[in-house]
This record gives structure tokens, C-alpha cells and sequence, in this order.
């Protein structure tokens, strides 16, 4: 919408450069008024050529600018540029006369807004000092010192418009770098959650399945009741999915302990969990609680463990067991990569290695 907004004053942005040229009216009435024909001819041709060099120059040093995000002309075409103003402006004056000198001013305008800086000052300092000195060298011209400060201050005012401009695109380059990261950013944390939303959620239902498979015949009562739960945590992991989406899901603590329990429970490890989490600091309970679910997950999906232990203090969570160890139990898959992503985030630290006794284990500290 901004954008739409701008377009109808850009199709008159002319207007703003194409105002000034107001001074310009001396120098055409001068040879307006010369009393030969051809020089006469030569005048006016001259003034309104400078006009629409000086007028072209601008939007064109403004369109490079647009497309580059602060650049400026190609150099060899700035030079070409002022090279015809430079040559113009002398017709002119050796037509006006003094009042030609004006042209001095637009030269020097466009020099630093197409120009860059170490180029730029040189030609204005060069057409503030033929102001000054070539008045004092014409006999009948009046001279004084009004062109030579108005090359230098419109010189000056341009250079500050064009560092405003530079610097606008600059930050506006910034703005858009920053968007970008802050996109991909979120996008990973998306990505991290839905992982493990939906490797925990998956892991029991895959566990949860296969016992209820192998209980259709031996205990049907009991197979039922599997297949119930599976149902159960099939939907609440398409409301936890659904809440990651909205952006508004929590972790429990709580309920990762107690999930906890149920799919190692499920996969016939037994597990020695604490019933709630009170013993940890309430500011690092939703973030030890993704602890839990991918620990957790990551012993029933590659121990192959008979037992499970999940340690919690204030600011510390442990979970280790006695199955096959780090070698085989951690591997390289997105998991612990995404637990390790967000407890950086956190200021946490996260140690995972080989149990005392046999195992693996998984801490983290805050």
C-alpha cells in the first residue's frame, strides 16, 4: 500500500528539480535580447539544452539511485554529462554574457549528485573559482562574491541530501536483512517444535500400536484399552500441532512427566519419574519440559532400555538409562540439534554422554 501511495508524486518528482531552474530565466533573457540573429539563435539553444541536460542528469542520478539503493551513475556517464553542461554553460555566457555564469550552480548540483565525493568537490571548488575570478578578468562585468557562495551552498545542500539519501537506503537495506533473518528464524523454531511435537507424539503411538497388536489375542481388554489411548494422544497431538500453528501452545511440565510415564510404560521400560515439577524454577519449567519429551523420546525410540530415570532440582534436569548408550542412542538426527538450538537461546547447557553403570545420559543446566 505505501508504495501505491508513492507512485503519483514520483511521476512528478521533475517538477521539484525542473522549479529551480527559475534562475535560469536571466541568463535566456540575455540572449533573448542580443541584437545578432545567430548568437541569438546560439544563446537560447545553449540555455534550453543546459535545461534538459541538467533536468535529465537529476532524474537519472534519481532512478540509479532507486534501483541501487543509494549508488550513483555509472562514472563515465557522469563525466559525459557535465562535460556537456560544462561546454554549454561556456556558449551561453559567451553569448549572455555574465549572467551565463549562473549555469555555474547546476553544474556544480549535479556534479556532487552524480559524482563521487573525491570527484565532485574538485569541479565545484573549479566553478566557485571561475565565478570569482573571471568577473574580475571581463572588462565591463560587474563581479562580486553572491555566485561564488551560492556554488559552494547549493553544493553543500545537495551533498547533505545525497548522504540522507545514502544512509535511508542503507537502513532500509538493514530493515530488510533483518526481516529476512527474523523469517528464517521463526521458520526454524517451527520447524524445532513440530519435530518435536510430533516425534514424541508419534514415538508412543508407534510403541502403543505394536502392544496393542501383540494384545489382540492374549488380552483383547487390555489391547482395547492401548488402542483407546492411541486415540487419545492422536488428538492431542493435532491439538498441539494445531496450537504450535496459532502460535499460543505452552508446554506443561507436568504433563511431560506424566506423558513421560505412559510411553515408557508403553514400551515396557520401566521409568522412575517424579510425579510433578515443582522442584524446578517456575521460569525454566516450560523449557525443561521440551527436555523431557525429547529425552524421553529419544530412549524409547533408540535404547532399548529396561529402565528409565528422570532427575530434576531447580535448575538442572537429568534423564539416563541403561540401554545401549551414547553411541547408538544419540545419533545426528534433528532432534538433540533442536534441543541443543533452543537451550542456547536459553543460556542453557547441554551434556549428553555415557551413564555411570552403563547407558546414556542426557543433562542439561541452566
Amino acid at each position: 500500500m505505501p508504495d501505491t501511495r508513492r507512485r503519483p508524486m514520483a511521476r512528478f518528482f521533475w517538477l521539484w528539480a525542473a522549479v529551480w531552474l527559475f534562475y535560469m530565466a536571466g541568463p535566456i533573457a540575455e540572449a533573448w535580447q542580443n541584437p545578432v540573429p545567430w548568437e541569438r539563435g546560439v544563446g537560447l539553444a545553449s540555455a534550453l539544452a543546459f535545461c534538459g541536460v541538467y533536468l535529465q542528469s537529476f532524474l537519472a542520478a534519481r532512478a540509479a539511485t532507486k534501483r541501487t539503493r543509494g549508488g550513483m551513475l555509472p562514472l563515465r556517464e557522469a563525466v559525459v554529462r557535465l562535460a556537456v553542461m560544462v561546454a554549454l554553460t561556456v556558449a551561453l555566457t559567451l553569448v549572455a554574457g555574465e549572467s551565463g555564469l549562473t549555469s555555474l550552480v547546476y553544474v556544480g548540483v549535479i556534479a556532487v549528485f552524480t559524482l563521487p565525493a573525491p570527484f565532485a568537490w574538485p569541479v565545484v571548488l573549479a566553478g566557485a573559482v571561475a565565478a570569482f575570478v573571471l568577473p574580475r578578468m571581463v572588462p565591463g562585468w560587474d563581479g562580486g562574491i553572491d555566485l561564488t557562495f551560492a556554488v559552494m551552498v547549493a553544493a553543500l545542500a545537495v551533498w547533505g541530501v545525497t548522504r540522507v539519501v545514502q544512509r535511508n537506503a542503507q537502513l532500509a537495506e538493514a530493515r530488510e536483512e533483518i526481516t529476512q533473518l527474523a523469517i528464517a528464524a521463526e521458520r526454524n523454531r517451527f520447524a524445532r517444535d513440530l519435530h518435536d511435537l510430533l516425534g514424541h507424539s508419534l514415538t508412543v503411538v508407534s510403541v502403543k500400536s505394536e502392544l496393542a497388536g501383540r494384545l489382540v489375542q492374549l488380552a483383547p481388554e487390555r489391547a482395547e484399552a492401548e488402542l483407546a489411548d492411541i486415540q487419545r494422544l492422536v488428538r492431542e497431538a493435532l491439538v498441539d500441532v494445531r496450537a504450535a500453528v496459532a502460535g499460543y501452545r505452552e508446554m506443561s511440565l507436568a504433563n511431560e512427566l506424566a506423558s513421560a510415564r505412559s510411553a515408557l510404560d508403553a514400551a515396557g521400560i520401566e521409568a522412575d519419574v517424579p510425579l510433578n515439577g515443582e522442584a524446578v524454577d517456575p521460569r525454566r519449567q516450560e523449557l525443561f519440559a521440551w527436555v523431557v519429551r525429547e529425552g524421553v523420546t529419544n530412549v524409547v525410540r533408540h535404547s532399548e532400555a529396561k529402565h528409565c530415570w528422570i532427575r530434576l532440582a531447580r535448575n538442572t534436569v537429568e534423564i539416563s538409562d541403561d540401554g545401549r548408550g551414547p553411541a547408538e542412542a544419540t545419533g545426528q538426527g534433528h532432534g538433540l540439534a533442536g534441543l541443543r538450538e533452543r537451550l542456547d537461546a536459553a543460556g542453557c547447557t547441554l551434556t549428553v554422554g555415557r551413564r555411570e553403570g552403563g547407558g546414556f545420559l542426557l543433562r542439561v543446566t541452566a
